[in-house]
């Protein structure tokens, strides 16, 4: 069986990163978390991971996005590029959820009761956050929804030990500090979490329709204009 080389991109938040895998095993990884780097930084990532891994794009089996919900810029442009991408090589795209990405790299990365459940949160504003809850098994719990988090959000599993991670998590550390099973963790996002969810949609020939591909912002993007400039 030909080699599955997949490349993966993660766009969705502040971080800016892209892994290079092959049969499930990652061979490269370029990232950084900065803001607004992602349009100058995504093509050069890009060229850095194939280099380092002695692979040329023809050889390239398909791209897998963090399709979101996330950074509205930053999604547009991991999504316009993986398109792009694909056009030009005529391969198939893989859209992966933002949230069970960050739930599936989680689970590889730290070892944790089987009846934990894992809440990965990303930052949308104030007490806000996008979020979903999952079984160690990525067996959703609570789909992808914005959420608005208050001491009472998550009093029906107190029976349970959670999770809580990512860069919308932070936040609620002072909030949940008497809640002893309540646990936080430091993680961010990464295209490395792409691979597991990434690899199996390969091998299912489950891809997206590169004609209508939109990101999963969640919420509508709101354009707002500076006081000074209504002066």
């Amino acid at each position: 069986m030909k080699d599955q080389l997949i490349l993966l991109l993660e766009t969705a938040t502040t971080t800016c990163s892209v892994a290079l895998a092959q049969n499930g095993n990652i061979l490269a990884l370029k990232e950084v978390n900065e803001r607004n780097i992602h349009a100058s930084h995504i093509t050069l990532f890009i060229e850095e991971v194939m280099f380092a891994a002695d692979k040329k794009y023809s050889d390239l089996q398909a791209i897998a996005i963090s399709k979101g919900p996330g950074s509205y810029t930053g999604l547009r442009i991991g999504v316009s590029t993986a398109k792009g991408l694909c056009y030009a090589l005529d391969i198939p795209l893989i859209g992966i959820d933002t949230i069970e990405a960050m739930a599936s790299g989680f689970t590889e990365s730290i070892n944790i009761p089987d009846s934990s459940l894992l809440i990965p949160m990303l930052d949308a504003r104030r007490m806000e956050v996008y979020t979903g809850i999952y079984q160690k098994d990525l067996s959703i719990v609570e789909s992808v929804s914005a959420k608005i988090v208050d001491k009472d959000s998550f009093n029906q599993y107190n029976d349970q030990s959670l999770f809580l991670f990512g860069d919308g998590a932070d936040k609620f550390r002072s909030l949940f500090a008497d809640h002893p099973h309540i646990n936080f963790s430091d993680f961010a996002t990464s295209a490395r979490h792409l691979n597991v969810l990434a690899l199996k949609k390969f091998r299912d020939s489950d891809f997206e329709n590169l004609a209508y591909f939109e990101p999963f912002y969640l919420k509508d993007f709101l354009l707002t204009t500076s006081k000074k400039e209504l002066l």
